[in-house]
């Protein structure tokens, strides 16, 4: 693959960013310092930055409960990250919805959702309002094998199909939809045969190789803008639990431990280095870099207010300008 070294190493800066971000963040859980759950994407790095990184700026994803990779693919910023998560006026939700909910419209993130397959139906309206109003841009919806058995994957599927709407359904497939194995939930061995059905292409990838992603997703891309909706499978693993209280009994060790040989990120550092792309001194700088970067986001956030009490109205109703504004255009509200 013909990319510069710049992006080569943008792919192994994001994707160490990603896995240390989560790393820190479930750190922070032990110490006391973030309540209620998470949901970890280490092991599945690759899909979320391979994805993201192959997209122009004007096209949009919605993300998943398990989205950390995918904004950092995106482009958000990690102090904001870092600050919703730990609960923070100075987080992207003003710390009021936690990492299942952040948003970021600046860079076409719709927002991450905590309902299984929720974000399915809201990428195929964004993408609907994409070709009405003829942009040369698609939209992504990333989601988990387990929401390919919801109804809202095989109506957003259908609608995007018999429209012809510029959606990339995007499957991240870990195999287990909270403790359940896919063998037990559907009767088929290829999850992107589901395309068939709706007339659509649909295509399974590698999860762990993140240039094959990328190139992909550009084909993919290129595609979706001549001819419609497109299902990509990646297959890939979560080295974690479902969320942070997931006791994982219903795998072994040694399963978990055959995938980590599969690590997306040892895999890509011994490509860079085989194909003599960077010296491992410049590999270790990516490393260092993105530990300051996360330490810089932790300062930062643990630095910042909490929301005060009187504010944690905010956003939940349209304030007394919006109202007066609307009204002067028109709106009754």
């Amino acid at each position: 693959m013909n990319l510069s070294k710049e992006l080569y190493g943008e792919f192994y800066f994001k994707m160490v960013q990603t896995r240390i971000f989560e790393e820190t963040a479930a750190r922070l859980f032990v110490e006391g310092k973030v309540h209620g759950t998470a949901h970890f994407c280490i092991g599945e790095e690759a899909t979320g930055i391979g994805v993201c990184m192959a997209l122009e700026k004007e096209d949009m994803i919605t993300q998943t409960h398990r989205s950390h990779g995918q904004a950092i693919g995106r482009g958000m910023d990690t102090k904001k990250m870092m600050a919703e998560f730990l609960g923070k006026e100075t987080g992207y939700c003003k710390g009021k919805g936690g990492c299942m909910h952040i948003a970021d419209f600046s860079v076409g993130s719709l927002g991450a959702n905590g309902v299984v397959g929720g974000g399915i139906p809201v990428a195929t309206g964004a993408a609907l309002s994409q070709k009405y109003f003829k942009k040369p841009n698609i939209t992504v919806s990333f989601f988990g094998d387990g929401a390919t058995n919801e109804g809202a994957f095989h109506e957003s599927l259908n609608l995007a199909s018999v429209w012809q709407l510029p959606v990339l359904f995007v499957c991240t497939n870990n195999f287990y939809g909270m403790s359940t194995h896919v063998d037990k939930s559907m009767h088929i061995k290829d999850i992107s045969i589901r395309a068939s059905s709706y007339g659509m292409k649909g295509i399974a990838l590698d999860g762990n190789d993140v240039l094959t992603i990328y190139e992909e997703t550009k084909k993919a891309r290129k595609y979706i803008l001549e001819n419609g909706p497109l299902l990509m499978v990646l297959n890939t693993y979560r080295w974690m639990g479902h969320s942070k209280s997931d006791p994982q009994v219903y795998r072994t060790k040694e399963e978990v431990a055959s995938w980590k040989e599969k690590c997306p990120i040892k895999r890509y550092r011994e490509y860079l280095l085989k194909e003599k792309i960077f010296t491992p001194g410049e590999i270790d700088a990516f490393d260092q870099k993105a530990r300051d970067d996360i330490a810089g986001a932790v300062a930062f956030a643990e630095a910042s207010p909490v929301l005060s009490i009187d504010r944690i109205m905010d956003d939940v109703y349209a304030s007394g300008d919006v109202r007066d504004q609307k009204a002067k255009n028109g709106f009754v509200l």
